[in-house]
């Protein structure tokens, strides 16, 4: 009987401990548990330098935005080299995700030669890669452009167009390269929106948009009318001198004083 007394103890304590020792591992994984949703709870949003979180310019400032650009530079225009309106057209095309730069010493000898669509048509697309060869994207930009060529000689009399809807019907012509000629070609104040005017109008409160769509709109809005007409190539400039997307000069930048980038020096 006394050992079986000391055998009920024993396992009196060997249950005694191990529910202690549940329940210790119980609290420990509940522990992990909840310190694992502390952490992502408390886990903070990382917001880029370009967000278009930052408050907008007043209208006061966006007069003065324009009216600074345009005192440095009153008639802006476009660094592509071209000869009429069609070798606008392409060169506009071919700049597509490719610098001006690169894009004119690609078209110093091909517009020599080619000055027309039925000029480009008689070329033939395996001559002008040799010319364009050197541009990014250049086997489907030469497909795009001899279609188009065949389609401007086709439906528009060899002419091109002036009206966006008929111009992006063109192979190769979206709604950027549509508002750039419909700017310079035809003086339409069009605003094609590019990275460089997309970085601007975000950066500075000009005009923030989630998509190029949302601040070209944003840009139709709040653009004052007197500067419409060459808003497009100030911004294009400004952006590609000045507020440059890994360091923005922001010490020489006319405007920094009513800028919203929260990452700017001064």
């Amino acid at each position: 009987m006394l050992k079986s007394g000391f055998a009920h103890l024993a396992d009196l304590i060997d249950c005694s401990l191990s529910s202690r020792t549940n329940l210790a591992i119980s609290a420990g994984k509940s522990n992990k548990i909840m310190n694992g949703k502390q952490s992502k709870l408390k886990k903070p949003k990382t917001l880029g330098t370009d967000s278009n979180s930052q408050s907008e310019l007043t209208k006061k400032e966006i007069n003065k935005f324009f009216r600074v650009l345009s005192q440095k530079d009153p008639e802006p225009k476009t660094e592509l080299e071209y000869s009429n309106i069609y070798t606008l057209l392409v060169a506009v095309v071919l700049s597509a995700q490719a610098t001006d730069v690169g894009v004119n010493k690609a078209t110093k000898n091909l517009f020599q030669r080619v000055k027309s669509p039925t000029d480009m048509v008689n070329l033939g697309e395996s001559k002008l890669i040799e010319f364009i060869k050197t541009i990014g994207l250049y086997r489907n930009k030469a497909k795009n452009i001899i279609a188009l060529s065949h389609r401007l000689i086709e439906e528009f009399d060899g002419t091109v167009p002036n009206n966006r809807d008929d111009l992006e019907s063109l192979p190769g012509v979206g709604r950027k390269t549509a508002n750039v000629i419909m700017n310079v070609a035809f003086g339409e104040p069009a605003i094609a929106v590019d990275t460089h005017i997309f970085r601007v109008s975000n950066r500075t409160g000009l005009a923030p948009g989630k998509n190029t769509l949302d601040v070209e709109r944003r840009l139709e809005s709040n653009v004052p009318k007197g500067y419409r007409l060459h808003a497009h190539h100030w911004l294009i400039l400004h952006g590609r001198y000045i507020c440059k997307a890994r360091k923005p000069e922001c010490l020489t930048c006319p405007i920094s004083d009513i800028c919203r980038f929260e990452g700017k020096i001064i």
